[in-house]
């Protein structure tokens, strides 16, 4: 599974938002297209929306560079990996070459990612998630579900618990989609369902991704992650990060820092609200460095946030 795919000339995004009913492919062929696939989550995942933004900015026109640069940024504002893949992309005489290149880095980071973080997982582990980690989000075989994956390979894996991930289910249907394909034992809760879970024992340890890494170790990530890391102090149990190093943002001092995407509030009001109803809808939250156990990056897994900037 591959999020996007460069294809003579044009960058091809595999549209999530129509997962996993459908399977539609984009044909983008402006960097302005690219930009308005990542707003709109058609491709979405913190390094796989870096990727598209850097083939994104291979497809600007020589007099555009610096107008894709800015509008592929401001696309979604809290994942650092987009910034710092168009910044890349921006300082090379050959985009397309850098596009590629950063594409091939990220899944190899994923490897590593998975294999370093799957000795984490004790033998029979029910591990908690939220959002969605996989291939998909990154290009490679994921961040958190590409240790899930992995520990599964190496049979110490029982159980995928899936948080559905309000308010576009990602959990629902892009974790529980890809564990199914990949024959990894899942189990879906609602998002409201995880404290009862881990007050009943069906919990062993919580992983989650990352879309920026501030300098203390602060974490972003999809919104409801914040609150799994409150309960998952209070029950006892580990709580980890899988990301890649590109989400570390050294420039950013701490979570407050960290810019929040407000998202559209029909996303929320849509499913069902009543008429006049207001609703804001922040796509992500920050997990204070204090409550995470160990971040899992390429480098290996660091027990600390001066570890991990080092």
């Amino acid at each position: 599974m591959t999020p996007v795919r460069w294809r003579d000339g044009t960058l091809e995004i595999l549209d999530q938002r129509r997962l996993p009913a459908e399977e539609m492919w984009l044909a983008c062929t402006t960097w302005q297209e690219v930009a308005g696939a990542i707003r709109t989550l058609a491709v979405r995942g913190a390094p796989a929306i870096g990727i598209a933004a850097a083939y994104g900015m291979a497809l600007a026109k020589g007099g555009e560079r610096d107008d894709a640069a800015a509008g592929l940024r401001a696309a979604r504002p809290t994942a650092v990996n987009l910034s710092w893949a168009v910044e890349r992309a921006l300082a090379s005489p050959d985009p397309l070459r850098e596009a590629t290149a950063i594409a091939a880095e990220e899944a190899a980071r994923c490897d590593a990612i998975a294999a370093a973080g799957a000795s984490l997982i004790p033998s029979g582990a029910r591990a908690m998630t939220i959002c969605h980690t996989g291939a998909l989000a990154t290009g490679g075989a994921g961040t958190a579900l590409g240790v899930l994956g992995e520990a599964h390979a190496r049979g110490r894996l029982a159980e995928v618990v899936a948080c559905e991930t309000r308010p576009l289910l990602q959990g629902a249907r892009l974790t529980m989609w890809e564990c199914m394909r990949r024959g990894i034992p899942a189990r879906l809760i609602v998002d409201g369902a995880a404290g009862q879970a881990m007050r009943r024992g069906e919990v062993d340890l919580v992983i989650a991704g990352a879309d920026r890494i501030a300098a203390n170790g602060d974490t972003a990530n999809k919104v409801g992650t914040y609150g799994l890391a409150v309960l998952a102090r209070h029950h006892g149990l580990p709580f980890y990060i899988a990301a890649p190093s590109s989400t570390v943002d050294r420039a950013t001092g701490d979570g407050g820092a960290i810019p929040i995407e407000e998202r559209d509030p029909d996303e929320v009001l849509r499913i069902g609200a009543p008429a006049g109803a207001r609703a804001s809808n922040p796509a992500f939250d920050v997990t204070p460095a204090e409550l995470i156990s160990a971040w899992v990056t390429e480098r290996g897994v660091h027990r600390s946030a001066a570890d991990l900037v080092r």
